[in-house]
């Protein structure tokens, strides 16, 4: 049973019909507002974007004010089998929710982006290679791939990808940048990486400056 993702819808600054669209995925016992406030600095330089972050469809267990996407073991004391059935029920609901953006802005895949934050990256990097057909890109701040030995197997849309880490970030170890990294090239995947020099788990001016020139090269318009 698909859970609906709640969102508030910003944009685009220019008033007209979105011609694109930008959809946060924001982390571990965070809310969507965590990462929406990104559209005030991005939307004057997208004024034709329209941007979404919906909460994860379920309270977090390591904070009862915020949501995840899936549990998480070490941190809640849930098992992999558990975290992995979470990751796999939450991926058919921020499908379903990409799926409505694309149906009520009547936008096609390549004009939308995904832009993660942590565990909303790990989503991200989840879905967006498995949907039919593939979105205009990816950024993906602070994250790492879930169970990269399916991605080569299971992927179906190599849309580009830029992943952004800070080197003193001490939740999601440096290390899995380029561990995804390795393994999107290795399927095919367009992948750029950035490291934020002196930034813990968190998003930099100059990675933030990155993903924008990212999405004005990648989103029409």
């Amino acid at each position: 049973m698909t859970r609906a993702l709640q969102s508030e819808r910003r944009g685009p600054v220019s008033g007209g019909k979105a011609k694109s669209a930008v959809i946060f995925v924001h982390g571990y016992g965070a809310d969507g507002a965590d990462l929406l406030g990104l559209a005030d600095p991005l939307g004057p330089h997208l004024p034709d974007t329209v941007f979404f972050s919906p909460n994860a469809p379920e309270k977090c267990a390591g904070n009862p004010f915020g949501y995840q996407w899936f549990p998480i073991p070490w941190l809640d004391g849930s098992s992999e089998e558990q975290a992995l059935a979470g990751l796999e029920a939450s991926a058919v609901d921020l499908n379903a929710f990409v799926d409505k953006v694309l149906a009520d802005e009547r936008l096609t895949a390549d004009c939308v982006a995904l832009v993660g934050f942590s565990q909303g990256t790990m989503m991200s990097l989840h879905i967006a290679p498995r949907r039919d057909a593939a979105l205009a890109g990816l950024v993906g701040f602070s994250g790492r791939l879930m169970v990269p030995e399916k991605l080569d197997s299971e992927a179906v849309s190599p849309l580009p990808i830029l992943l952004i880490h800070g080197d003193q970030d001490d939740v999601v170890p440096l290390a899995s940048l380029s561990e995804a990294a390795d393994a999107l090239v290795a399927a095919g995947f367009e992948t750029y990486s950035h490291i934020s020099k002196g930034t813990a788990h968190g998003i930099a001016h100059d990675g933030l400056s990155l993903a924008l020139s990212f999405l004005r090269e990648k989103l029409p318009g």
